[in-house]
């Protein structure tokens, strides 16, 4: 993939972010750098990037929101806020005992994890 100066910029956003931004957010952030910039040419490189195994998408009730961030991680969705987060689980934990109870091979994983975040747990102690 040729990069081109607003997908350099476009990548450079959502990687400096640790939210897990809507491409309006991104084109929203990137229009401060290229104030000529559309959201049309935003999603056209949003999707060139995930197409191109360069960032993530991920579908949150209807709405795609995309993450930078390519290692191995997975994601924290707090059922208040609806914020995501991300979390680092180690793999062998989660899969040691697949093969052997499933007999199932196993070559990579998404999990997302639900709950509350400690902002959300904390407002609720508030009230």
């Amino acid at each position: 993939m040729r990069f081109s100066r607003q997908r350099d910029i476009v990548l450079n956003v959502l990687q400096r972010t640790e939210s897990h931004p809507t491409a309006e957010w991104i084109f929203d952030q990137v229009k401060r750098e290229i104030p000529s910039i559309s959201l049309g040419t935003v999603y056209r490189n949003l999707n060139q990037l995930a197409d191109g195994g360069i960032i993530q998408r991920i579908f949150d009730n209807g709405h795609v929101r995309y993450d930078g961030k390519m290692d191995q991680h997975d994601h924290f969705r707090c059922i208040r806020c609806q914020q995501i987060f991300d979390v680092h689980l180690r793999l062998e934990d989660i899969t040691k005992n697949i093969p052997q109870d499933y007999g199932f091979k196993v070559t990579g994983y998404a999990l997302e994890i639900r709950g509350e975040c400690h902002q959300c747990q904390t407002k609720e102690t508030e009230q």
